[in-house]
């Protein structure tokens, strides 16, 4: 290995076969980005703002926003630098740290969901003990932990990616750092590296997918006791976005994910990380907060302060 010039930056290949609509394709991810970006952020400002939505669910609504912006900003922003100047290359360190970023917000993604999911099963099925259960101390717990978790697994894969070596080929067939592209390039045996984030990723998705499921299942069959027409109608409506948000989020994952991360189709990985980064951050702030009353009314009353200010 004396001999060998190891590698200092990488090419992130993008969309060679979309090179024709740069600047429609431009122009979309700009948009989708920005209106993400708002969204999220119009969530964390105004539950910040509006004592009436200091509450569990909003707090958790505020670091899934947080995690949201994370994902799509670190990946996004570099890709429209990329499509629009041509230039295509990321330093090592840059990269290493874009991979590692985009999949501990995702991990932190992951747990939060499980988190809102248990709120919404204490709050249907244990209303009169809610307050009691689910103090500002549980769920700044719960919250640290969804963080901390989510942070501290990844950190453990990513160190051992970092010391692969990287020599040859720098081409990423991606349009970010994805672990898979990534490790088809290095130097060493990574098949053991493949195993152990395998486990992790099913052990993660599958535990929290699960955990979600039970508690969704659970919220249900009690909501189909509720004697109420108008009642059923608004806790089905409820449940129904965070399935819709739930449902999206894990499948997407699953389907890049829960394989060996070498192996799969480029460009079906490609267009699943566009839903991932792009679109799924765009439409979550709009199934949280379009059909609901407590945030449209804070948002009406703050807006209208703003104005009169």
């Amino acid at each position: 290995m004396v001999n060998v010039t190891f590698v200092t930056e990488f090419i992130l290949r993008g969309f060679p076969e979309l090179h024709g609509l740069k600047m429609p394709l431009f122009t979309i991810l700009l948009v989708m980005y920005l209106l993400a970006l708002t969204g999220n952020s119009l969530i964390i400002v105004i539950v910040c703002m509006e004592p009436m939505l200091h509450t569990p669910m909003y707090f958790f609504l505020v670091n899934f926003s947080m995690a949201e912006i994370c994902t799509t900003t670190t990946v996004v922003p570099k890709m429209l630098v990329n499509a629009f100047s041509g230039k295509t290359t990321i330093c090592f360190a840059c990269c290493m740290a874009q991979g590692f970023v985009v999949f501990a917000a995702s991990a932190v993604e992951f747990i939060t969901l499980t988190v809102m999911s248990f709120d919404r099963y204490i709050a249907i099925r244990k209303p009169l003990l809610y307050k009691t259960i689910m103090t500002n101390r549980l769920c700044l717990n719960l919250t640290r932990m969804s963080w901390v978790v989510g942070f501290v697994i990844i950190f453990s894969q990513s160190v051992v990616v970092w010391t692969f070596p990287f020599c040859g080929n720098n081409v990423i067939d991606h349009f970010f750092c994805d672990v898979g592209p990534v490790l088809k390039l290095a130097c060493a045996d990574t098949s053991l590296m493949e195993l152990i984030g395998l486990i992790y990723g099913a052990a993660i998705m599958w535990g929290s997918f699960g955990l979600s499921l039970i508690s969704y299942t659970c919220i249900i069959a009690t909501i189909i006791q509720i004697p109420s027409a108008t009642g059923r109608s608004k806790a089905f409506v409820t449940c129904a976005s965070h399935l819709i948000v739930i449902t999206m989020f894990y499948l997407v994952l699953m389907v890049m994910y829960l394989r060996p991360s070498t192996h799969g189709n480029t460009q079906v990985n490609k267009a699943v990380s566009i839903v991932h980064t792009s679109f799924i951050p765009l439409l979550n702030p709009f199934i949280y907060t379009i059909r609901n009353k407590d945030f449209k009314a804070a948002l009406r009353k703050n807006a209208k302060r703003r104005v009169l200010f």
